[in-house]
């Protein structure tokens, strides 16, 4: 253990490999993002490893090679934890335990972890459960190391089967009560959104870490918890919002991550449904990422996943308050000009320029340039609203600019 600002992180190695559908480039890119995760469970990184294979090793995930040499750095750093970037088999992971002697997880199972730590609401706690056992239960006979001496022959083929089958049994059970239960909430939470009368809603979504939370917080004058960890929020929040005299129903997702978990995809079904139902997405973006054009891509790839097309979408482009410029000097002829060094106004004249009016640019924790977002929002629902509710829009005309403290006003 590692003890750092009176907190104790545990000791852990990365593993990872280089293919030839993943390059050494993007391997990077993914442990790093590991590492944040490693972090925001509660570890310490020591080591990375890597190595380039054709494909992964069907037994061992890395080659025999490299798997003694993280065994040997693991032994002689007392290092409890190796995490794998990738998801691995059942099989896989038996095998790697007998050599590594330690605790292993895989990219999945470290998710998982975290999504269980931040959970808080019983629905949220139960949907981790639920993707928890549906990621068990194909890695139970694996887990019996007690049973390992056990190879067959005379007076050896019943009992060991018979725990396992009763072990999946139980499991499979606990899948289904966890199901029932989540259908229950589903339709409280459908009943929920049902008396919710007539408001446009509104879905903050996004990667993890984007500052969504902070975002809600200052729109709707919140106290939404917030910090720089991935997966801070996880409990959908829905509050009420009024800009000038036209309210709508705002609500703050769970982030999304690349190689996001199919069961969570699939137990966080009632969180999604926020999303499903809402009448305007707010995708926000950290443009300060050095990767936030694949975060864009994740998250477009997932919405897509769950059946969530064609809804109206402002691009907001948060954190331009930590904006790293790196200019390059007029007179140097030879650094080659790329998006690396691209500066705020470089990225605004590429792509970006071809959104139109449904890009912003925003500093929710410095609350640059939220007067236009404000605007930019205000028209939009209000247009929504006219369209499902015609009878009464002659209540919200034009917006004008006014300050905050007369909106409280």
């Amino acid at each position: 253990m590692i003890e750092k600002n009176d907190l104790t992180y545990e000791k852990t190695v990365l593993i990872g490999v280089v293919t030839q559908q993943q390059s050494e480039e993007k391997l990077n890119e993914y442990l790093d993002e590991l590492e944040f995760l490693t972090y925001t469970a509660g570890g310490e990184v020591l080591k990375r490893f890597t190595q380039k294979m054709e494909k992964p090793n069907p037994k061992t995930f890395i080659g025999t090679g490299k798997i003694e040499d993280v065994r040997v750095f693991i032994e002689a750093n007392n290092v409890g934890t190796a995490i794998f970037d990738d998801e691995l088999s059942p099989a896989q992971q038996k095998n790697i335990e007998k050599i590594l002697d330690c605790k292993i997880l895989d990219r999945t199972n470290l998710i998982l972890d975290i999504f269980a730590q931040r959970a808080q609401t019983s629905n949220s706690r139960t949907q981790v459960e639920l993707a928890q056992y549906q990621y068990l239960l194909p890695r139970l006979a694996g887990m019996w190391t007690h049973l390992e001496r056990q190879r067959g022959g005379i007076g050896m083929r019943g009992p060991g089967e018979r725990e396992i089958e009763t072990d999946r049994r139980i499991v499979r059970d606990k899948i289904t009560l966890l199901k029932k239960k989540l259908e229950t909430i589903d339709k409280q939470m459908g009943v929920q959104r049902g008396n919710r009368g007539a408001m446009v809603r509104v879905a903050l979504v996004g990667y993890t870490n984007v500052g969504k939370s902070t975002l809600m917080n200052v729109i709707s004058k919140s106290e939404v918890f917030a910090e720089n960890k991935l997966f801070a929020t996880l409990d959908t929040t829905v509050r009420k919002v009024v800009i000038r005299n036209l309210p709508f129903l705002l609500t703050d997702t769970v982030g999304f991550i690349r190689k996001l978990p199919t069961q969570l995809v699939e137990s966080f079904k009632s969180t999604l449904d926020e999303v499903r139902e809402a009448d305007l997405l707010l995708h926000v973006v950290d443009i300060s990422h050095p990767n936030f054009e694949d975060h864009i891509e994740s998250v477009n790839q997932t919405l897509a996943d769950i059946k969530i097309t064609n809804k109206p979408t402002i691009m907001v482009f948060n954190k331009i308050d930590a904006f790293v410029e790196e200019k390059i000097e007029e007179d140097d002829l030879v650094t080659e000009h790329t998006q690396d060094h691209y500066s705020l106004e470089d990225w605004k004249r590429t792509w970006m320029n071809r959104m139109g009016d449904n890009v912003l640019f925003i500093s929710a924790l410095n609350k640059d340039n939220m007067e236009e977002f404000r605007k930019k929002v205000y028209d939009t629902v209000r247009e929504i609203h006219i369209t499902r509710f015609p009878y009464n829009n002659l209540l919200y005309p034009e917006y004008e600019s006014i300050t905050e403290d007369q909106e409280e006003e």
